[in-house]
């Protein structure tokens, strides 16, 4: 291949690839949106949970302020695994405990193990955010066709940043079964 078709080459392949780079910045919102409905985590925003304005840092209506949290489920992989969050959102009053649980049922026809991976967002909520019990701590064995309901206890302190209003909290599961037989 000689040098000019060569070059016209790599501009045609760059100039596609920006073309698509482009495109999928103005698809994203979109298909954002879709991902959302259809996992049920919300995109806005309850004005209820709102503190109001003229509350000051130390008035008994800062100590009610509440949160809502969102809980999202996926399974890694497509792990043949039933698991989702019971409770799909909850308001949370901060300072307070709070407890909810997600369901597991190891659909195969062998013993698993398996590690649930946190990941929250917004980022500032998550050093407010903490997980006093959590089936996430430690690894989940379960045998054949065994289901379980696995708690979740946290709280968010009363530092979190007032503008964080909403957390989602997911969690990614994991086959963590080791290929060797257990004893």
């Amino acid at each position: 291949m000689s040098k000019p078709n060569l070059h016209r080459k790599v501009i045609v392949i760059g100039g596609a690839v920006a073309a698509v780079m482009f495109a999928f910045c103005f698809a994203i919102v979109p298909f954002y949106s879709l991902i959302c409905r259809a996992t049920g985590i919300s995109t806005s925003v309850p004005d209820t949970l709102s503190v109001p304005s003229y509350v000051k840092e130390g008035d008994p209506a800062a100590e009610n302020r509440e949160v809502l949290v969102q809980f999202t489920a996926t399974n890694h992989m497509g792990m043949p695994w039933e698991f989702y969050p019971k409770t799909k959102m909850i308001r949370v009053t901060v300072g307070k405990n709070a407890k909810v649980y997600f369901y597991a049922k190891n659909t195969t026809d062998k013993k698993m193990t398996v590690q649930a991976i946190p990941s929250m967002t917004p980022a500032d909520g998550i050093s407010h955010f903490h997980k006093i019990e959590c089936f996430c701590f430690k690894q989940q064995t379960l045998d054949a066709h065994v289901e379980r309901d696995m708690p979740l206890i946290f709280n968010i302190d009363k530092d979190l940043p007032k503008e964080v209003r909403v957390i989602t909290l997911a969690y990614t599961l994991f086959d963590v079964t080791p290929n060797s037989p257990r004893k």
